[in-house]
């Protein structure tokens, strides 16, 4: 699979899913005041951690932030790319249980 094709993995929404595993664009803020999940923007998740960005840090932050919110383990969420940027895709495996923004308006089409 080319870096092209994992990029364009869930179209014009922020996730999609690809058997068990869940694809999640993400926009990453360090340094933020709490550990929060937002809201989408365009084909993002906004998630932010109080984590300082130093070489992957808050990427390791957030990855053990959100593994509880999807009911899974650390080694379950596999960072795609991005891991010392704010822009990363994250692949989590078999998620147990969905934060709720993953539910809201899913049913508009």
């Amino acid at each position: 699979m080319s870096r092209g094709q994992v990029r364009n993995a869930t179209g014009d929404t922020f996730f999609a899913w690809e058997g068990e595993v869940l694809v999640v664009n993400i926009l990453g803020k360090p340094s933020a005041a709490k550990d929060a999940i937002g809201k989408p923007k365009g084909t993002q998740l906004k998630v932010s951690v109080t984590a300082a960005p130093v070489a992957g840090k808050a990427t390791d932050h957030m990855v053990r932030f959100l593994a509880p919110q999807f009911g899974v383990s650390v080694a379950d969420i596999v960072v795609v790319f991005g891991r010392e940027n704010v822009n990363k895709q994250l692949r989590i495996k078999a998620p147990k249980k969905l934060p709720p923004v993953f539910t809201q308006g899913t049913l508009s089409f």
